[in-house]
C-alpha cells in the first residue's frame, strides 16, 4: 500500500499554513481496493463517428486561469541581469557561468557534507502575469555535468506592489553523487509561502493576489573546473483556478489513440525502498519515462548499471532515483519530473495547468501525450479499482465515444496498463479543485495540474497546439 497524501494540494480559496511540505498529490498515494515529430507507428488516429470536431482552439474563457512564461531564446537569456553567467547562442541557446561571481560554499542538509563552489547568478526581468495568480508553479530545463548543480528562487510581486522573499523553489541536479536535490520548507511571509514545489497565497479568499515575478537562478561549478550547468528553459505557470467540486461536461472530439509504452509502477512493489518506499509510490517517475519512451528516449546501459539485473524495467527505477526528492522524501516533485525529462537529448518539459478535456485534445491530436494529476475515491472512477489521494497518469487518446484512454501505472502488470475511463468522470476527477475525502472531509483536488513532454524539433501541427496553449 502506498504512503498516504495527508494534503493533497493546496485549495484554491482554502487557507493552508504555508509553511507545512505539501506532500503533494504527484506522491501517488494509492488506496488499493483489490528526435522531432512522433513516429509513425506511435499514432493510431480514427474520426470518430458522427461526425465529432477536430480539436478545438482553447477558449478565453479558460486561457484567462493560466499564465504560461518561459525564457528560452538568446534574446531572453540576455534580458536578465547576471554579469557572472553568459548566454551562448546556436541550435538551443541557454544560459551558463561566464566569469563566476566568486566562491561559495554549500552543506548539504542530507548528506551533512559542505562543499565549495563557483558560483554566478542570472535575475530574470519581472513577468507581469496575465493572470492575478494564487499560485505558482516553476519548471526548468537544465544540463548539469558532474560536480556541478543549481538553485532556483522564485519572487512573486502583489497586487499592492510589495514583494515576496526570494522564495527557494529547488536546489537540483541531474545525479545524486554531488548533492542531492532537494526542495525546501518553512518559506513563508505572512501572506504566501512555499509547499514543496507550489508557491501559493496563504488565504485566498482574502483577495490577495500575486501579480507578477521573477526568477533567479544560481549556478555552481567545482572550483577551476571550467564546467557549467546550462540552462535552456526556465519559467513558471501562474494559475488562479476557480473553486469547483465539479466542472461543466465537455464534447467529445476526434477519436485519437497515441501507441505510449506501457509501464506499471506495482510490479516494482518493494525495490529500492529508500526512493519513497519502492514502486508503490512511483506513478509520477513511471508516467515520466512512459512519455520519454514515447519520443525514443531511454537511459544508457551505463546509467542503469546500478540497478538490480534481475528487476524488470530497470528505467522505471532510474526515473524515481533520479527524480527523488529528499526534503519532500517522494519522487512526485512537480517540478524535478519535468527537469528529469529534459535531461534527455533534445527534451522539452514544464508543468502548467490545462483548463479543459478540449485543451488536452490540442495536444493529444498534435502527437503529445500528456501526464495529468488526480486524485478521487474508488467509487468516482469506474474501472480504476483503487482510490487515491494523489495520482498520475499518462492520457494518449479518447475513445470514438469521447471516454479517456490513458496508460494507468496502477495497473497490476505492464499489459494491463492501458485502460479506458469514462470522459464525464474522469474529466471531473482532473480538473476539479475541491473534493470530499473518504472521511467527508473537503480536502483539495489538482485543477487540471500536468505535465507536458516534446522534443526541440516539433512538427507544425505541435508547434501550433503548443503555442496556443502558452507553452512556446
Amino acid at each position: 500500500m502506498a504512503r498516504p497524501d495527508p494534503s493533497a494540494s493546496v485549495p484554491s480559496s482554502a487557507a493552508v499554513p504555508p509553511s507545512a511540505p505539501r506532500r503533494t498529490v504527484l506522491a501517488a498515494a494509492l488506496v488499493a481496493a483489490a528526435g522531432a515529430a512522433v513516429p509513425a507507428a506511435h499514432a493510431a488516429d480514427a474520426a470518430a463517428p458522427g461526425g465529432s470536431a477536430p480539436a478545438p482552439a482553447p477558449r478565453p474563457e479558460e486561457a484567462r486561469t493560466v499564465d504560461n512564461h518561459f525564457w528560452t531564446s538568446y534574446t531572453d537569456w540576455r534580458s536578465g541581469t547576471g554579469p557572472g553567467t553568459r548566454a551562448v547562442g546556436g541550435r538551443r541557446p541557454g544560459l551558463v557561468i561566464g566569469v563566476p561571481d566568486g566562491l561559495t560554499t554549500y552543506r548539504d542538509p542530507h548528506t551533512g557534507r559542505t562543499g565549495s563552489y563557483e558560483y554566478a547568478v542570472w535575475t530574470s526581468p519581472l513577468h507581469r502575469s496575465r493572470v492575478p495568480a494564487t499560485e505558482i508553479v516553476a519548471s526548468w530545463n537544465v544540463d548539469t555535468p558532474p560536480g556541478t548543480w543549481l538553485a532556483v528562487e522564485l519572487r512573486a510581486a502583489y497586487a499592492d506592489g510589495s514583494r515576496t522573499p526570494w522564495y527557494v523553489m529547488g536546489r537540483w541536479a541531474a545525479g545524486d553523487a554531488d548533492i542531492r536535490r532537494t526542495s525546501v520548507d518553512d518559506q513563508a511571509d505572512g501572506r504566501s509561502g512555499v509547499s514543496t514545489d507550489t508557491l501559493g497565497v496563504t488565504d485566498p479568499a482574502s483577495g490577495v493576489r500575486l501579480t507578477g515575478y521573477q526568477l533567479r537562478v544560481t549556478l555552481c561549478r567545482p572550483p577551476g573546473s571550467g564546467l557549467s550547468p546550462t540552462v535552456w528553459r526556465l519559467g513558471a505557470m501562474a494559475s488562479d483556478v476557480p473553486d469547483r467540486f465539479t466542472v461543466p461536461a465537455s464534447k467529445p472530439c476526434r477519436a485519437v489513440e497515441l501507441r505510449v509504452p506501457r509501464h506499471s509502477q506495482e510490479i516494482h512493489v518493494g525495490q529500492y525502498p529508500e526512493y519513497d518506499n519502492g514502486g508503490e509510490a512511483w506513478c509520477s517517475p513511471t508516467s515520466s519515462q512512459m512519455v520519454l519512451e514515447y519520443w525514443g528516449r531511454r537511459p544508457t546501459p551505463e546509467q542503469l548499471a546500478w540497478v538490480d539485473p534481475s528487476y524488470e524495467d530497470p528505467q522505471v527505477c532510474h526515473a524515481a532515483r533520479q527524480t527523488y526528492d529528499y526534503q519532500y522524501a517522494g519522487c512526485g516533485n512537480w517540478p524535478f519530473n519535468a527537469a528529469y525529462a529534459a535531461t534527455y537529448r533534445d527534451m522539452n518539459a514544464v508543468v502548467t495547468r490545462l483548463g479543459s478535456l478540449n485543451d488536452l485534445a490540442i495536444l493529444l491530436s498534435a502527437g503529445i501525450p500528456v501526464i495529468t494529476s488526480q486524485s478521487f475515491l474508488k467509487e468516482e472512477l469506474t474501472g480504476a479499482g483503487y482510490g487515491t489521494s494523489g495520482h498520475l497518469m499518462t492520457v494518449i487518446g479518447f475513445t470514438p465515444s469521447g471516454d479517456v484512454i490513458a496508460n494507468d501505472p496502477a495497473a497490476p502488470t505492464n499489459s494491463a496498463v492501458r485502460r479506458v475511463y469514462r470522459r464525464r468522470e474522469w474529466e471531473n476527477v482532473w480538473l476539479r479543485t475541491k473534493r470530499k475525502n473518504a472521511s467527508g472531509k473537503v480536502v483539495s483536488g489538482t485543477g487540471g495540474v500536468c505535465y507536458v513532454y516534446w522534443p526541440t524539433g516539433p512538427t507544425g501541427d505541435q508547434r501550433r497546439a503548443l503555442r496556443g496553449l502558452g507553452l512556446l
